[in-house]
């Protein structure tokens, strides 16, 4: 991997600041995910020295080994970008910097029981099925405002954003309305001045989208391929 996953980076860097500045935007709001699901743990360790800081993992059994395997590098980050399954919750709350997809009700209300039990505090995002599509997890754009609320009473974790994956269209620009509801249903849900709830944090856009994504106000971007290259099928 070496100088070409360095290449590699550098152009994502490069993309994320351009497309930033385009929108009048600070590059440095804008946190790199590396989706690391099925890197093995040696490129990850080139990645690292390479400079990249917070990585994306789909499972919880997979990060752990992947932690553990990269523990003697400095100020890595780790956040859960895939669906929580519920007998996983106890093991993902304290080990995450960020959870990205709380998509159901009933699993932020055991989060928050299982980080008091710990006497811990866990950040979340909160997925939103943008698009209504039958096939992705998610809260309704309806129902968003609702839930929201319900988090202000759940004292175990912090709401910091939204997170959602747009219909996969084919072309960037078909995804720039879906990033930009997502920003309006933010810009919704901050107006309500929840106690412990802030929609500081938007996680949208991936590798075949990800500079609209910024250009609509994306904070962390989830950037897999144009890193690490195509996932083996299988």
């Amino acid at each position: 991997m070496g100088d070409d996953f360095k290449s590699r980076l550098d152009d994502v860097r490069a993309r994320i600041e351009r497309a930033a500045r385009r929108a009048g935007r600070d590059p440095g709001c804008v946190t790199l995910v590396a989706v690391s699901k099925s890197v093995p743990v040696e490129r990850l360790r080139e990645a690292a020295t390479c400079g990249c800081r917070v990585f994306g993992e789909n499972r919880v059994q997979e990060a752990d080994v992947k932690m553990e395997a990269l523990n003697g590098y400095p100020g890595l980050e780790w956040h859960l970008i895939g669906p929580l399954q519920m007998n996983k919750i106890k093991a993902a709350v304290g080990r995450f910097a960020l959870l990205h997809a709380v998509d159901r009700l009933e699993v932020a209300e055991r989060l928050d029981r299982a980080a008091r039990e710990r006497g811990l505090t866990q950040a979340i995002l909160l997925e939103v099925n943008v698009a209504g599509e039958k096939t992705k997890h998610g809260f309704t754009p309806d129902e968003l405002a609702r839930v929201t609320e319900r988090m202000g009473a759940l004292k175990g974790i912090r709401v910091l954003g939204l997170m959602a994956i747009p219909p996969a269209a084919g072309a960037p620009e078909k995804a720039r309305p879906h990033f930009r509801r997502l920003r309006m249903l933010a810009a919704e849900a901050q107006a309500l001045k929840i106690p412990g709830v802030t929609m500081r944090e938007l996680s949208m856009g991936m590798s075949g989208d990800f500079e609209v994504a910024v250009e609509e106000g994306a904070t962390l971007v989830r950037i897999g391929t144009a890193l690490f290259g195509p996932r083996p099928v299988g």
